[in-house]
C-alpha cells in the first residue's frame, strides 16, 4: 500500500531541502576520486557539471561530458567501471560544461544524440566566446593548472582540447530507444538552453536534467545569467516544469549534487518552483500594466513565505528585471537620454564636477554610516567616473563592497558574491598601490 505525504510534511520537507541542501557551494569545480555509484547501473563523475554513465550489458551510454579538459579525467573513472563499448553519448544541453568532451568518449559505432537545437545553443556560446571569457573570469579560474596536469597524467592518449560536437542523431521533442534491456526516453524541455533534454529511465523512475531548471535545485532560475548570455523565456521554462511533473520521477538527478529521492518530495519541490516564478511573472506583468516603474518593482516584488525557494543562482530581483525587458525591451519611456548616446558615467562625472568631489564623498560617508551601502556604492563609483584613479573613493567603494558581503541574502547568492568578491579583490590592489581600479 502506497502511503501519501500530508501537504503539510511536504511544505516542511521543502523548506528542509532548501535548508539544507548545500548551495553556492555545489558550483565549486571538486572532482571525485571514483565514480560514484547512484544505483547499481547509474555512475556520477564530478565536475564542472557532473557527467553521468548508464551501465548496461550492450555498453553504457554517457550522458554529458563535462568541460574539454575535465572529459579525461570523467572517462578515467567511468572506464575502471564499466569501460565500454559507448553506443550512445547524450548532452542535456549545448552548454560547453555539457559537450566539451564528447570526443573523449566517442567509439567506433558511438551515436551522439541530442535535441535538435544543439548546433544553435552551440553557437550563441560560440558568438560571444570572446567576451564571455572576459567576464567569466570574475567567477572561474579559466586555466585551473594543476587540475589539468593531473587529468593529462591520468589519461595521456586522450585529448584536452574543448570539443565542439555535431551530433549524429537529433530528436525534435520526444525519442525512445533500448539499449541492453534499458528503456532510455529523450523529452525535450526548455530552461537554461532552448535545447534541454531530460533523459527519462521509465523502468525506474529516473529523470536525469542536469541544469536544465538550474543547477541549484529549488533555488529561482537564473532568467538572465550575470556573466552574460541571452534572456531565459518564462513560459517554456513553465512548461518544462509541467512536462517533468507528469513523469512524476522516483529519483532526480541534477547538474550539481546528490539525487532527489521520492516521488512527492521532488513533485512538491517542482510545484515550488513553479509557483514562484508565475508569482513573479505575475506581480511584474501586474506592475507593468498599472504603470508602476521598474525600480519600484524590483524593490518591491518579493515572494509569500509558502513559495520560497533558494536564491543561491537566480534571485527574484534579478527575475524581475529580466521579465519587464523581454516584454517591453531596454527602454523604459522615462527620459530621452535613455536614447541617446551618452552613457551613464558621463553623467555622473558632469554632476560630480557640478557638485564637488568631496561633497559626493561625504554624503556617501553619509549613506554607509545609515547603512545604506548600495548608494553608499553608488556614490562612490560616480566619483570614481569622474576622477578613475582617486584614493579616498577606492577606499569607501571598498569598505561599502565589503559591507554588501556581509548581507547573508548577498552572501548565500555565487553570482552576486563572486561579483563583490572579484571587485574587492580589485579595489584592495588600487588602494595598497597594487593594480589598478578598472
Amino acid at each position: 500500500m502506497t502511503t501519501m505525504t500530508s501537504p503539510h510534511d511536504l511544505t516542511t520537507e521543502v523548506d528542509r531541502l532548501i535548508d539544507e541542501r548545500p548551495g553556492k557551494v555545489l558550483l565549486d569545480f571538486v572532482y571525485d576520486d571514483e565514480a560514484v555509484p547512484l544505483t547499481d547501473f547509474l555512475y556520477r563523475s564530478s565536475g564542472s557539471s557532473y557527467a553521468y554513465m548508464l551501465v548496461t550489458d550492450a555498453g553504457r551510454i554517457i550522458v554529458n561530458t563535462g568541460l574539454g579538459y575535465e572529459s579525461a579525467h570523467h572517462r578515467h573513472l567511468f572506464d575502471k567501471v564499466g569501460p565500454g563499448p559507448t553506443p550512445y553519448v547524450i548532452t542535456t544541453q549545448g552548454h560547453t560544461d555539457h559537450v566539451g568532451g564528447v570526443a573523449n568518449f566517442r567509439d567506433d559505432g558511438t551515436v551522439y544524440v541530442a535535441q535538435e537545437r544543439n548546433q544553435f545553443a552551440q553557437g550563441q556560446d560560440a558568438r560571444i566566446r570572446g567576451r564571455m571569457r572576459q567576464w567569466n573570469a570574475a567567477w572561474f579560474d579559466l586555466a585551473p593548472t594543476a587540475e589539468i596536469e593531473r587529468f593529462a597524467a591520468e589519461r595521456p592518449d586522450l585529448s584536452l582540447q574543448q570539443d565542439s560536437p555535431v551530433p549524429d542523431l537529433t530528436f525534435e521533442d520526444r525519442m525512445a530507444f533500448t539499449l541492453g534491456g534499458l528503456d532510455v526516453e529523450l523529452w525535450h524541455g526548455t530552461g537554461e538552453t532552448t535545447d534541454g533534454a531530460m533523459v527519462w529511465l521509465p523502468q525506474h523512475r529516473i529523470a536525469l536534467i542536469s541544469n536544465l531548471l538550474g543547477p541549484l535545485f529549488c533555488h529561482f532560475p537564473n532568467l538572465n545569467t550575470i556573466r552574460g548570455h541571452e534572456y531565459r523565456q518564462v513560459e517554456p521554462y513553465l512548461a518544462t516544469i509541467r512536462r517533468l511533473r507528469d513523469l512524476r520521477p522516483e529519483m532526480l538527478v541534477t547538474g550539481r549534487g546528490d539525487p532527489i529521492v521520492g516521488a512527492d518530495l521532488i513533485d512538491a519541490c517542482l510545484q515550488r518552483m513553479h509557483d514562484a516564478v508565475s508569482y513573479v511573472r505575475d506581480e511584474t506583468l501586474r506592475g507593468i500594466n498599472d504603470g508602476v516603474d521598474l525600480d519600484t518593482l524590483v524593490r518591491e516584488i518579493t515572494l509569500p513565505p509558502e513559495l520560497r525557494v533558494g536564491q543561491g543562482y537566480g534571485r527574484v530581483a534579478w527575475g524581475v528585471r529580466t521579465i519587464w525587458e523581454t516584454y517591453l525591451g531596454w527602454f523604459r519611456h522615462e527620459r530621452t537620454s535613455e536614447l541617446l548616446a551618452i552613457g551613464p558615467n558621463q553623467v555622473l562625472a558632469d554632476l560630480v564636477e557640478a557638485g564637488g568631489v568631496e561633497s559626493v564623498l561625504q554624503l556617501a560617508l553619509t549613506r554607509a554610516a545609515e547603512g545604506r551601502h548600495a548608494e553608499a556604492t553608488a556614490l562612490s563609483e560616480a566619483v570614481l567616473a569622474h576622477t578613475p584613479d582617486h584614493p579616498q573613493a577606492s577606499r569607501q567603494l571598498l569598505d561599502a563592497q565589503r559591507k554588501l558581503l556581509e548581507d547573508p541574502a548577498h552572501e548565500a547568492n555565487f553570482w552576486l558574491s563572486g561579483w563583490l568578491e572579484h571587485r574587492i579583490d580589485k579595489l584592495e590592489g588600487a588602494t595598497t598601490g597594487g593594480q589598478r581600479e578598472v
